[in-house]
């Protein structure tokens, strides 16, 4: 494990902590409209969820501070969809890694902060370098954000596979630092399909608690979704002519003739193929030409990847279109993706599913505001 890469020196994450001061513990416990910052903030998955969060008391809500994020398209997505203004400045695109944290300072102060820090490293799918590739240390800009502006509670998302990378030396280390920064910490394993999201995707969410609030989060059962029709057939149904990104990806009749043969669900392995449309790979991944099946949740939207993975339609021989994409991601039809078709698919598939962040923003909400919710054990052990 390299730990040169996972704690670059300017980061100071050693250094004693300054106690936060008895006037801001009083302004947080009574806080009820709590600002946002955002760390590899995406196309805006997390921040439509907050946006749309909700409780029974009204005077609780999020409202967004800044973000930022590297991308240049996924920026201007991010700032036309959840600002509201496509040039927004409280957006800064750049690199985290030389990004002026006075700058975020600059833009305003911050009550919650929300990373999703890159999850190249630690999917089950590629070579899960862990710390020691390019993205593993990145978490540590979230950690630095965390010590300097103290918000009252955090998120912090990754893939399910950070548990098991490395033999789960790589998670206990983020929750180490995470903690050694004033946090109580609430790790899980969502399982997004079973709180109303059509999608099978399975994400690691850590909420942070500052150590001197007197309030316990806890992890919202899925029991109040278990009735939500999660199939592919109702959440590509009915969409409207008008709604952006339903270009179709051309099929060659090689593609199309193979998809004929795949019955829902199966995939280009476990099909009864004739040798000539049989896809010679090292590796059997499960999502190559997979097509959906119609009564059951999608399988992982991802963002990358090159033919037999953008997804496939349960009847028509064809992928799907990056607007049936956003749909399992369940972003409103009224989003808008800025930049070309490979861009788009590129943001949806990194995305977290708008309605899986809103139920966990709520669970927050209702946890400053004393609200009572349905609740579960977490998936891993709390730390602090």
């Amino acid at each position: 494990m390299s730990t040169t890469l996972a704690h670059a020196p300017e980061l100071d994450l050693a250094s004693p902590l300054p106690p936060v001061p008895a006037q801001r513990t009083a302004e947080d416990r009574s806080r009820t409209v709590f600002r946002l910052g955002e760390l590899f903030s995406g196309p805006g998955g997390i921040g439509m969820g907050a946006n749309l969060a909700s409780i029974a008391d009204p005077a609780y809500g999020i409202v967004h501070q800044w973000s930022n994020d590297f991308d240049a398209d996924t920026c201007r997505t991010y700032a036309r969809n959840v600002m509201g203004d496509v040039d927004s400045p409280d957006v800064i695109c750049g690199d985290i890694r030389t990004l002026d944290f006075e700058h975020l300072a600059g833009r305003g102060d911050i009550d919650g902060l929300a990373f999703g820090f890159p999850c190249n490293d630690f999917s089950q799918i590629g070579e899960r370098r862990g710390f020691d590739g390019t993205f593993g240390p990145l978490y540590t800009y979230g950690v630095k954000a965390l010590r300097m502006f103290r918000p009252a509670f955090f998120l912090a998302e990754n893939v399910g596979g950070l548990a098991s990378n490395k033999e789960g030396d790589a998670f206990a280390r983020i929750l180490e630092d995470m903690r050694a920064v004033g946090y109580r910490l609430t790790p899980h394993l969502y399982k997004f399909e079973r709180y109303g999201v059509p999608q099978a995707r399975h994400r690691i969410i850590i909420i942070g608690i500052r150590e001197d609030l007197d309030v316990r989060f806890e992890v919202p059962s899925p029991a109040p979704y278990e009735h939500a029709d999660v199939s592919a057939r109702t959440a590509l149904a009915d969409i409207p002519e008008w709604a952006a990104h339903q270009e179709p990806t051309r099929q060659s009749a090689t593609v199309i003739e193979r998809l004929n043969l795949i019955r829902p669900g199966q995939n280009v392995f476990t099909a009864d193929l004739p040798e000539r449309l049989q896809y010679r790979t090292r590796t059997q991944i499960s999502q190559l030409y997979r097509r959906l099946h119609p009564d059951e949740p999608s399988y992982t939207v991802i963002g990358a990847g090159g033919g037999g993975t953008h997804v496939y339609h349960w009847e028509e021989p064809r992928a799907l279109t990056n607007r049936e994409r956003a749909r399992l991601q369940t972003f409103p039809d009224d989003f808008t993706f800025e930049g070309g078709k490979g861009s788009v698919r590129k943001q949806i598939g990194m995305a977290v599913p708008v309605a899986g962040a809103r139920v966990i923003f709520e669970a927050i909400l209702r946890t400053f505001a004393g609200e009572p919710y349905e609740t579960v054990r977490p998936s891993f052990p709390r730390v602090g």
